[in-house]
């Protein structure tokens, strides 16, 4: 099996367990945060949303830096209704799937870095880098199921039932 058809199947999962989470976050709270030293409910779920155009960024750029010197950092995306969430989750897929698409697996052996400032903190295969983006996906993912439940909403069924959901996801 190519590695480019065993993230597009991968992807696929993720887009539809993100898709079960985000269904369920609230919309007007994206202030909340169950702790002071805990990130935003709309910023989480806006992490949910975007990462899998992570995915891309990792196959048609060469690197990323987060904080560059002398331009603009990360801006993440502001919404106000469930829908634009939903919307920007079908935009980071497409954009996973299109990228995925067009590459090769010889590709993806080839480097990739992380920067702050200019300054190398990652560089690995860009497999590597794609693999733990959907690891760190599916952390922010749990994360935004403990918000959910926190908000006395429903935690959909992921990797089994849930308490709201007794069927396997």
């Amino acid at each position: 099996m190519k590695l480019t058809d065993l993230f597009a199947a991968q992807l696929e999962r993720e887009a539809e367990r993100c898709r079960k989470a985000l269904d369920n976050v609230p919309e007007g709270r994206n202030d909340w945060k169950p702790h002071g030293k805990s990130m935003q409910l709309g910023y989480l779920s806006t992490l949910v949303a975007t990462m899998p155009s992570w995915v891309a960024m990792a196959i048609t750029e060469d690197e990323l830096d987060l904080n560059p010197p002398g331009g603009p950092g990360y801006k993440p995306l502001e919404w106000s209704t469930r829908s634009e969430l939903i919307a920007a989750l079908d935009d980071a897929v497409a954009k996973a799937r299109e990228a995925l698409a067009g590459t090769t697996d010889e590709h993806l052996g080839t480097p990739w870095r992380l920067l702050v400032a200019g300054q190398v903190v990652l560089e690995d295969p860009r497999y590597m880098v794609i693999a733990e983006a959907f690891t760190h996906l599916a952390h922010h993912r749990g994360q935004l199921t403990v918000y959910l439940r926190l908000n006395d909403l429903p935690v959909p069924a992921i990797y089994g039932p849930s308490a709201d959901e007794k069927s396997f996801g």
